[in-house]
């Protein structure tokens, strides 16, 4: 009887493959064999499970970075966009600024370079008309 309990928690204790149960009529006692090797595999094939496993992990991981590292190089460019189109916004703005002030500059030293025209003519004629009067009153 004791064989029969004995084998019947087998399963609960380990699958394995070559299991051997000798009894003996005389003895109630039973033997328990199992071969080691399959005993390692089982081991091996739980450490390849792990491995597997922690590989699956990491390959995730790896993924997960990868994209984002992806994510913040296309906000990156994104903002460095933005800003060159703002520079060339602010650029634009400041050329037509520096071209306003050019016209502004360029008729006030027109305005000023008539006017000096019209006092350095204005101060010739009364210069040659002074020179005249003086002639003539020396004649």
């Amino acid at each position: 009887m004791a064989s029969l309990a004995l084998t019947a928690s087998l399963p609960k204790i380990h699958q394995s493959g070559s299991l051997f149960v000798r009894s003996n009529r005389r003895n109630s006692r039973a033997f328990l064999h199992c071969t080691p090797t399959y005993c390692q595999a089982s081991g091996r094939d739980k450490g390849s499970d792990a491995v597997d496993k922690a590989v699956d992990a990491a390959k995730e991981g790896a993924d997960a970075a990868k994209q984002t590292g992806q994510d913040i190089k296309d906000k990156a460019a994104s903002a460095a966009e933005d800003m060159t189109q703002k520079t060339k916004e602010v650029a634009g703005k400041v050329s037509e600024t520096v071209q306003d002030m050019t016209e502004k500059a360029k008729q006030t030293v027109q305005g000023a370079w008539g006017s000096v025209k019209e006092t350095v003519a204005g101060k010739a004629e009364d210069a040659k008309d002074s020179v005249k009067e003086n002639m003539d009153s020396k004649n």
